[in-house]
């Protein structure tokens, strides 16, 4: 299971904004990571600010370079926006429905969670963090008590987060359903889908 294992504060610094959740050094060192990372950001071409974008997008999802591309090809196949496809197949994988229904406190532990076989759709388990959920899909904790344990903690330290409109969840079963597909303007991604677009169209 290919994923980003590397330090995650560098990365908070360098983008300045918490891809991977809250961090203190951001609190601590609001400037880019490196010696001269304190004498402020220099200018960037056009090129670099895309590719920052990509890799914003890629690290908030938790998805490497192969796995991502494959997605932004899947997103021109399909009809519509290219841009707007592409948030919606990463918002309709299963590692980030666990994580929008709370069932995990970050991305990366609902990752771990669907890896570890304790997510249950529609009553059979999968244990593949990319598999794309549709609506009424149902998303459920599996009923055993190692797995329950591991979604008690999550719904309880995201009790205060905001559950989307495009999901129902039911606390006391362990269940959440996908409604429908969120349109772009529900969605409130941590980088700029149309950059990554046009940075994949001209290679």
């Amino acid at each position: 299971m290919a994923r980003y294992t590397g330090p995650r504060d560098k990365i908070n610094r360098r983008f300045g904004q918490p891809i991977f959740g809250a961090s203190k050094a951001l609190e601590r060192r609001n400037f880019p990571p490196g010696v001269h990372g304190a004498k402020g950001r220099r200018k960037q071409s056009d090129y670099a600010i895309a590719l920052g974008e990509k890799q914003k997008m890629k690290y908030g999802y938790g998805l490497l370079e192969k796995q991502f591309r494959r997605v932004y090809q899947k997103a021109m196949q399909s009809r519509g926006v290219t841009g707007e496809k592409m948030l919606q197949l990463l918002e309709t994988r299963l590692d980030t429905l666990v994580d929008r229904l709370g069932f995990s406190a970050t991305r990366r532990g609902a990752r771990q969670m669907v890896g570890h076989g304790h997510i249950n759709v529609n009553g059979r388990r999968v244990s593949i963090p990319s598999y794309t959920c549709r609506p009424g899909d149902v998303i459920e904790v599996r009923d055993n008590p190692k797995s329950r344990q591991l979604g008690t903690k999550g719904l309880e330290t995201t009790q205060i987060r905001p559950l989307p409109d495009w999901l129902t969840l039911n606390k006391d079963a362990f269940k959440g359903t996908l409604t429908r597909i969120p349109t772009r303007e529900e969605l409130t991604p941590v980088a700029n889908e149309q950059l990554v677009v046009e940075l994949y169209s001209r290679s």
